[in-house]
């Protein structure tokens, strides 16, 4: 896989689009890493999926580009409050919107977990990473797909 060329794109125009093109316009890649298609291609399905993948065998872009290509929010189950970090700030780098990506952990105060809370309630966040047994985001009210990383 070639290295991204920096975007700018709205997430929001990637509903209905297919894969290789969503690919492009929201991250700028070119072509697919490994099985990434096929397994973005059963998660566009509604398929189950089950991807065991190694360390930099693009894990992420398999729950990433679904998740802006999808209504609702995708859960990401993440065991490092660190990794929760650098993943929403890396794609809040592709994107103008910094409510596209959100961490829900016991790192934030009250008032950041209620903007959280608050952008995942009305839409505009599509990834919302989350501790394992993390709870809170139960009573959100809404549309989710679960994804552990």
């Amino acid at each position: 896989m070639e290295s991204p060329t920096q975007t700018s794109a709205d997430y929001r125009s990637l509903v209905g689009q297919s894969a290789p093109k969503a690919l492009s316009q929201f991250f700028g890649f070119d072509a697919f890493k490994g099985d990434q298609e096929a397994v973005i291609s059963n998660f566009l399905e509604g398929k189950d999926t089950f991807v065991i993948m190694p360390t930099g065998g693009g894990k992420s872009m398999c729950y990433q580009l679904p998740a802006l290509m999808m209504e609702g929010t995708a859960i990401v189950v993440s065991p490092l409050i660190a990794l929760m970090k650098n993943q929403v700030d890396a794609i809040r780098g592709y994107s103008e919107d910094p409510d596209i990506a959100h961490f829900l952990n016991s790192s934030l105060s009250k008032v950041d977990m209620i903007r959280v809370k608050d952008a995942v309630a009305t839409g505009k966040t599509k990834l919302l990473y989350v501790e394992a047994g993390e709870r809170r985001f139960s009573a959100l009210g809404a549309p989710f797909f679960l994804c552990y990383r």
